[in-house]
């Protein structure tokens, strides 16, 4: 008997939670980082684009009248226990665009701060919030020991970056970032939202769009120089068992891009001899995609087809992006599939993943 899609498990990797206020880090920030937040705010990147449409799901304002995603019971009640959410993996909105603040010290007080934040106040509420810890990529050295601090908490199941960067994640500077990760068996997850924002390279190839439809749609562009880059500097061969997960990119512009990249290291080995394999086989056995926002094409047998030029039934992570005004529904999206592969992108594949 067909299982009701509406009861298959779900494990969430992208559930945001937001803050009450812009107060509630204060607390957790060390001087002399509390004081200046306390009279100034905690600061941000400055972020060079906004949604028409606004950001978030009208219909999840919680009656309590906090915003959207800051009241954890209420993100149970309204969607983690209706769709049958096992884990709701929590993405700090905002937080992790600390990377694109000048001030390193300050951008990796912020992270320590909300990391406690989560622990002490999101966590305890429910058995089902894990969440990703936020570190910044400004200071390696920093964020390696912040990765030490946290990385053995049980309910911290990955390590969350921003898609925005100066360099292509894969450089060497970063490598101490992926030692760590892989001591601690954490996957290491990048999120767009503040490309072209503070200290951050222009979000695109050639420079800055005009407005967010632009930007978003060219958000893809970030996903692919760090994929390319992980893979030819040789992160992977560095550390065999680390992971890496592009969250909220989009899925099918993998397949042409791993085709491209194995075409022409077939000519251009030599410029990176410590790679044993083919590209596209790194990718296989280390990255991960989440499926929102999941690319819709007017025939949807398309879709079905990109599917079949990667190993998509292994490599998809469900993600819903809830609140956001494009939160996907787990009943309805990949409703297409056959029931085991669905399991598979809707639970099991994070389960392994992050070990739960």
């Amino acid at each position: 008997m067909k299982t009701d899609d509406k009861r298959l498990p779900v494990i969430d990797c992208d559930v945001h939670n937001q803050f009450r206020s812009g107060r509630d880090l204060i607390p957790y920030l060390e001087e002399p980082w509390r004081s200046h937040a306390d009279r100034f705010g905690v600061p941000g990147p400055g972020l060079p684009y906004s949604s028409p449409i606004g950001n978030k799901r009208k219909d999840a304002d919680p009656p309590s009248g906090l915003p959207v995603g800051s009241d954890p019971s209420y993100v149970l009640e309204h969607y983690a226990d209706p769709f049958n959410v096992e884990y709701a993996l929590l993405c700090s909105d905002g937080i992790i665009a600390v990377s694109g603040i000048a001030d390193p010290d300050y951008a990796a007080a912020i992270c320590r701060a909300y990391n406690d934040y989560v622990i002490a106040e999101w966590f305890p509420v429910s058995p089902k919030f894990k969440g990703y810890m936020c570190i910044a990529m400004q200071d390696p050295a920093q964020a390696v020991r912040e990765i030490d601090r946290i990385g053995p908490h049980p309910e911290i199941v990955a390590v969350s970056v921003i898609g925005g960067s100066r360099t292509p994640y894969g450089d060497r500077y970063f490598h101490p970032i992926y030692e760590a990760c892989q001591r601690h068996n954490l996957p290491l997850l990048l999120h767009p939202g503040a490309e072209g924002a503070g200290i951050f390279n222009p979000p695109t190839a050639v420079g800055y769009v005009t407005n967010y439809l632009q930007w978003h749609t060219c958000l893809p562009q970030t996903y692919m120089a760090h994929l390319v880059s992980f893979v030819c500097e040789g992160v992977f061969e560095k550390f065999p068992n680390f992971k890496v997960v592009l969250c909220e990119g989009g899925v099918t512009w993998l397949p042409p891009l791993l085709w491209r990249l194995d075409k022409n290291f077939k000519a251009l080995r030599s410029s990176a001899p410590w790679l044993k394999r083919m590209p596209s086989e790194y990718v296989r056995d280390h990255c991960f995609m989440t499926t929102q926002p999941i690319e819709e094409p007017d025939n949807p047998k398309h879709l079905e087809a990109m599917f079949d030029m990667f190993d998509a039934e292994n490599m998809l992570l469900f993600s819903s992006d809830y609140p956001h005004w494009d939160f996907d529904d787990p009943t309805q999206v990949l409703r297409r599939l056959p029931e085991e592969k669905k399991r598979k992108i809707l639970s099991e594949n994070a389960r392994k993943l992050f070990h739960l």
